[in-house]
């Protein structure tokens, strides 16, 4: 399965004008079914996003993610983003895709986007583990270059 991870478009003015921080502020990966439809250039918040997974064993708004390590590669010019595995145990679900955003923010309309990994295909857990794996991170390619 090739799986493929973006940046929001408006990932960087966000960072410019101190909106995340993604070392000190909660960052939530929710999941998302097929029916989403991710769009660099126009979602900025997490209002914008929609069709999130719903089942047994999934939480609403995603989980918050744990011990964020930043890296970024001179040679690529990439900054790599990983984390404690996000597990959401016992659970039904099928999701295409996981977004990345800031939930310090009071509301919605507030809550930076930073990127989503799309899994390539849908991927279903059926009474088990749904788990994403940061085992190497995630690269965000910018979609500004």
């Amino acid at each position: 399965m090739t799986v493929t991870a973006k940046a929001y478009g408006k990932l960087r003015e966000h960072l410019w004008r101190g909106l995340i921080n993604i070392e000190d502020d909660y960052i939530r990966g929710m999941l998302c079914t097929n029916e989403y439809v991710p769009n660099q250039d126009t979602h900025d918040f997490k209002d914008d996003v929609t069709h999130e997974v719903s089942g047994d064993g999934y939480i609403i708004a995603g989980m918050l993610l744990e011990n964020i390590v930043l890296t970024y590669d001179a040679p690529t010019n990439t900054l790599q983003i990983a984390a404690d595995d996000l597990i959401w145990a016992s659970s039904t679900i099928t999701a295409r895709y996981l977004v990345l955003y800031d939930a310090t923010p009071a509301t919605n309309a507030t809550r930076p986007l930073i990127g989503y990994v799309d899994f390539g295909a849908d991927v279903v857990s059926s009474g088990g583990s749904f788990t994403v794996e940061w085992t190497d991170g995630i690269v965000l390619t910018d979609p500004v270059t």
